[in-house]
Order: C-alpha cells, then structure tokens, then sequence
C-alpha cells in the first residue's frame, strides 16, 4: 500500500514542469507567511483583548493594521492536539493526539471511562502544511515548540521543515534539538525570535513560510528581571496580577515587534502575512468552578481555562495582518479553528490541497480579503476529548466530552454520564445559563450533528470500566496517586 506522503510526492514529480512554471510565475505574488504561536496564552492576556494589566503595544499594533477575529478557537484544550490539527490540517480522531502524553498522567481508574489511547507524535505519513507549501516553493521553518516528536523520524526536519530549531521546558539554561550554543542568561523567546529573524533575512529574495512558536507563557513562570521590575508596582485589574507572568507576555509581544520591525527594514511587510494566536486558553479561571487549577491569570469573562471545553480552555485571541490586502482594525466574529489555518495559507499561497488527503477546515481567504462584503459563514466546529485531565486535590479540569459550536450556539456532551450543556454564545459568553432544558430542540439537532460527526470521522470513545465501584476504584486510585500517581497540572502541557 502507497502511503498518503508517497502519493503525494508522486503527484509532484509527475506535475512538475506545470508546478515549477507556475511558481516561476507567481512567485512574486505569494505572500510570505509568518505564524507566531504563543503556548498558553488566554483569550484576554494581551491588551486589544481586554487586559488592563499586561501590556502588548506590539500585538495591539499589529491588530490595529489587520483583522482581529472574536471567535478564534484551538482543536485542543491543551497543547499537544492544536499543535496536531495546525501542522496536520485535521480534526483529533484522524491524528490520534488528543492530549499530552499517555492516558496513565491522570488517575483514570477513580473514573467510569478508560479515555481512548494518545498518540504522542505525528504519523510521518501524514502532509503537513509544510510539506504543501514547500512543494509550491515555499522554503520553511520551524523554531520554538514542537512537541510532536523530537526524534529524527518525527522532528519537524522529516515533516517538510528546511530549518527548525525546537526548544521548550524552560526559558533560561534551555535544552534545543539539534543542540546550540548561546551566551549565558539567554531568554528563549528572544533566542528563538534572533533565529526567526535571521531565517527571514537569509530568505527574503523567495516566498517563506516561517512558524515561530514560542515556549512563552507557559510555566515554569520565568521572566526577564527587568520586566519583572516594570509590572511589581501596578495596580492588579482584572483577574490580572502577576509581574512575572506580565513580564512573560511582554517578552512574546517584544518578540512581535521585532519580526515586524524587521519586515519593514527588509520591506518584505506589504507581501507577508502575519499570524498571532496561541495554542489553547490561559491557566486560570478553575476556581470558580471548584477546580484546584493553580491559576496564573484569568480568562474572565470566559468560564474556565486551559484543559476545558469550556470557553476560556479553548478560545484564545487570532490576529492576522497583511497590509494593503488585509483591511486594517477591522475584526470578524465568525468562528475560526485550528484545521482552518492549512486551507486558508494554501489559498492565500495561491496553491492547491495535496491530493488524496483529507483536509478537515475552511479557508478563510475571502473573509480576510473581503472584509466586510464576503457572506462566508462557518460550517459546525468539532471537538474531540475521550480522556481525563486532572488537577489538584481529586479535582479534573475536564473528563470525556465532545462539543460543538454552530453559530451562535454550543453544545457540550459529557461521555460519563450523557450529561449535556447548551449555551447561547451571543447572549451568554460566560457560559452561564444552561438551556439545555429549555431548548430542547435545538439541544437535540446539535447533538445529532456531533453524533453523526464522530461517525463520520470514526472518532474512538472511551469505554466503560467492569464493574466499576464508585467507592472501591476512587480508595484505590487515592493509593497510587500517594504512592507516585499524578493527578495535577503539569509543565508538560
């Protein structure tokens, strides 16, 4: 059996005298495309947002010259399953990663549900979106957080990357793959962001395809002294506090300044696309819904935070910039996913969808390009979570579920016990007011549209436990996590 990847290339080499024609010819009109990922950061940590305390003049900038979408979703409530869907371009039951590491992190056996087994790197075989845009004649590159796979077969080298440095775990005295030497006190943000620029400056002459994603803000909460020092002494606003933490965003939000400043001295800026988002929402907001989270931030007025499926888990800010093409402070309040962001580069690289390989997004060229006059509107959006993830003192962030959003409305299904909420997103952002109840009709046809699209997909679901005792399953899984279990928040994510 050929393999999707090897069908691909296939393709190419038959096509290549057309392809090879068709770039020389285009190739001034492609757009550089440069995609800044930052790693847990929430929907209102930077300041165009609605934070009153950490200060992003750099990100504020750059919405004020592009579009700034208000429903910008991740695939995953953590970071391992967006970082699949972004590079990959499809939904959780085709990658197989749905969360961070083995189910065995979290004490699943106190539950009713085995979660579905994770897989913790992409299949080789899958076409990345690097892949494609290379063989339209991108060059590309990779530097920051990967967590795919770090070995050989799965480093983002073997994945359609010409260059990548990966490094994530710490933000000073940090490990890279392949190893580097760096002067001592090094910021990672700033390490990766000088190896960013000098990628792009090496590449200016040629269409690039540059993912810069960054360890920042995840923990360990480490930051620059002098940044630190410039937030101790303000007023905290907004579930927002910490200088460490604020230090850590002005460090990312200095690493966007720089990559624009340089496209300007390069005059590359009116050709290249800029993208900012972040893999999943913030850490915070657990509190109020009684969960032992360790909250760095807050996502008011978002329900909840990283490793929900509740709105502050999963949606997180989305700017893209492209000046002349893109209209400048103009914003978009149709959904956007993950899977949607291979689509819509391939649109606007003017290049098309690697055969026989299935894409789960929409392009979203023509609402970037149009704003305010295309009548595009986003079809459901999915979301796939057969597993646990915990937090402190027996609490979890979430146990299975599925969701989906529909225009205005959001359904989530909780496998446990087919418990489900429903809310009006327009009306109830903070996902309040369940109308499942009351809304029965409208509860039934979302849910019949998750059902029917797990189907389609094939998405596996946990399965139940033997004869599970509530009583004798939650006394022996307080053992093991005595005895070295982990039930917690962990860096890893």
């Amino acid at each position: 059996m050929i393999h999707k990847r090897t069908t691909f290339w296939v393709s190419l080499l038959l096509t290549c005298p057309v392809i090879l024609g068709a770039v020389a010819e285009t190739e001034s009109l492609r757009p550089n495309i440069v995609f800044i990922l930052a790693d847990d950061l929430g929907y209102t940590d930077v300041a165009c947002y609605g934070s009153r305390f950490y200060e992003t003049p750099n990100i504020d900038r750059l919405a004020a010259q592009g579009m700034r979408f208000t429903s910008g979703y991740t695939c995953g409530p953590n970071c391992q399953p967006t970082r699949a869907a972004l590079i990959s371009g499809q939904y959780m039951p085709r990658t197989g990663v749905y969360t961070v590491g083995s189910i065995d992190r979290f004490n699943w056996q106190s539950r009713r549900l085995r979660p579905v087994d994770n897989v913790e790197k992409l299949a080789p075989e899958k076409i990345t979106i690097a892949e494609a845009l290379k063989a339209a004649g991108y060059s590309t590159a990779l530097f920051g957080k990967w967590h795919l796979g770090d070995d050989p077969q799965h480093h983002p080298k073997a994945q359609g990357f010409d260059e990548a440095i990966v490094s994530a775990g710490q933000h000073f005295n940090f490990d890279t793959n392949p190893a580097m030497e760096y002067p001592p006190a090094t910021y990672l943000a700033d390490f990766l962001t000088g190896k960013a620029g000098d990628f792009i400056r090496r590449q200016k002459a040629k269409p690039f395809f540059l993912c810069l994603h960054h360890f920042g803000v995840h923990s360990p909460h480490q930051a620059k002294t002098n940044l630190i020092e410039k937030f101790k002494t303000k007023s905290p606003a907004g579930g927002h506090h910490s200088p460490v933490y604020a230090a850590m965003i002005a460090s990312v939000d200095e690493s966007v300044g720089r990559i624009m400043a340089l496209l300007d001295e390069l005059r590359l800026a009116t050709n290249t696309i800029v993208i900012f988002t972040s893999d999943n929402g913030g850490v915070g907001g657990y509190e109020r819904e009684g969960i032992q989270g360790g909250s760095i931030t807050d996502n008011t007025p978002l329900k909840g935070g990283k490793g929900m499926l509740s709105e502050g888990g999963i949606r997180v800010p989305y700017i893209f910039r492209w000046p002349g093409r893109i209209a400048a402070a103009s914003t978009c309040d149709q959904p956007i996913n993950s899977v949607d962001l291979y689509p819509t580069f391939l649109e606007l690289a003017k290049t098309k969808q690697p055969p026989h390989y299935p894409l789960d997004g929409t392009s979203y060229a023509s609402l970037l390009l149009e704003a305010g006059k295309s009548t595009q509107t986003r079809g459901p959006l999915f979301w796939h979570f057969p597993g646990y993830l915990g937090a402190g003192g027996n609490t979890w962030r979430t146990t299975p579920a599925g969701a989906i959003r529909l225009g205005d409305w959001k359904l989530i299904e909780f496998f446990e016990d087919d418990r489900i909420e429903l809310y009006n997103l327009r009306n109830d952002l903070g996902e309040k007011q369940n109308l499942a109840a009351a809304q029965t009709a409208k509860a039934k046809e979302l849910r019949d549209r998750l059902l029917a699209w797990r189907k389609e997909i094939n998405a596996p679901m946990p399965t139940p436990i033997p004869d599970f005792n509530t009583t004798t399953n939650r006394q022996n899984a307080g053992k093991k996590v005595k005895a070295g279990g982990r039930n917690k928040t962990e860096s890893g994510e």
